[in-house]
């Protein structure tokens, strides 16, 4: 019996070709949620930016956010949190401030940057997001660096940071979070919170982050629009977001 549902968010809630949610995939989860499923967010994003892209209308139970470091409830209050830690941590800053790269840090209460380009414009621009501010590292708690860049500097940098992984979200970014991190270490956090279990959820996405994620649901979609690796590793492969594709799951699977 399924408890509990998570969604990504960019390529699974929001279509990639614009930012708005379907009214097929409104009307799908408020069905859920009559039925006393409990839905949730899992992303890669931060609350400012949920709070700043079209999902007033979905009312989440709880976020997993920054890809499983940072989780709240349904009223935004912390029940886990995962920062970065030692010497992976202390590399990553001196990068920051050498300006060698433009770098994202990511806080509980902000996001800022230490330079932009055009890399950074574009991804920003691709997921709808304004670039965010150049401002300076204050010591507080880090949970995820973006990187905007690719190739070869990439694969230099993991070297670089062994208790850390590394995931694409776009060609020319990366997430960096602890290596205990990901997706289903949060959702493990929920489930212990919520007393549910794996078995009884299901989960909806796109991008390699959602690797774990939909590995370990009892119930694993990859979208349409997901790549070819994401789709042999679900359960089952439904539309992409702009075809319904949320909907057209939930209904293969009895849920609506």
């Amino acid at each position: 019996m399924i408890r509990g549902a998570f969604f990504d968010i960019d390529g699974t809630l929001l279509p990639e070709t614009e930012p708005r949610v379907p009214q097929s995939t409104k009307e799908a989860i408020l069905r859920l949620k009559e039925q006393g499923i409990l839905v949730f967010a899992a992303t890669g994003r931060h609350l400012l930016e949920i709070n700043d892209l079209p999902l007033s209308d979905i009312p989440f139970d709880g976020y997993v956010l920054l890809n499983g470091q940072l989780c709240l409830d349904g009223s935004h209050q912390v029940l886990y949190d995962n920062e970065i830690k030692g010497s992976d941590k202390e590399e990553m800053l001196q990068i920051f401030r050498r300006k060698d790269l433009p770098v994202m840090i990511i806080e509980k209460d902000r996001m800022y940057i230490n330079t932009v380009n055009e890399m950074v414009e574009k991804a920003q621009f691709e997921i709808h997001t304004p670039v965010p501010e150049v401002e300076e590292y204050k010591g507080e708690k880090i949970y995820q660096f973006v990187v905007y860049a690719n190739g070869e500097v990439i694969g230099s940098l993991k070297e670089k940071l062994p208790h850390c992984k590394i995931t694409y979200w776009n060609s020319n970014a990366v997430d960096v979070i602890a290596k205990d991190g990901g997706k289903m270490n949060g959702i493990c956090q929920m489930l212990r919170y919520y007393h549910l279990t794996s078995e009884e959820i299901i989960a909806f996405g796109d991008g390699e982050n959602d690797r774990d994620m939909l590995s370990y649901a009892g119930i694993g979609v990859a979208m349409g629009n997901a790549g070819h690796s994401l789709k042999q590793i679900a359960d089952y492969v439904t539309g992409s977001a702009d075809k319904d594709g949320i909907r057209d799951a939930l209904r293969h699977f009895g849920l609506l």
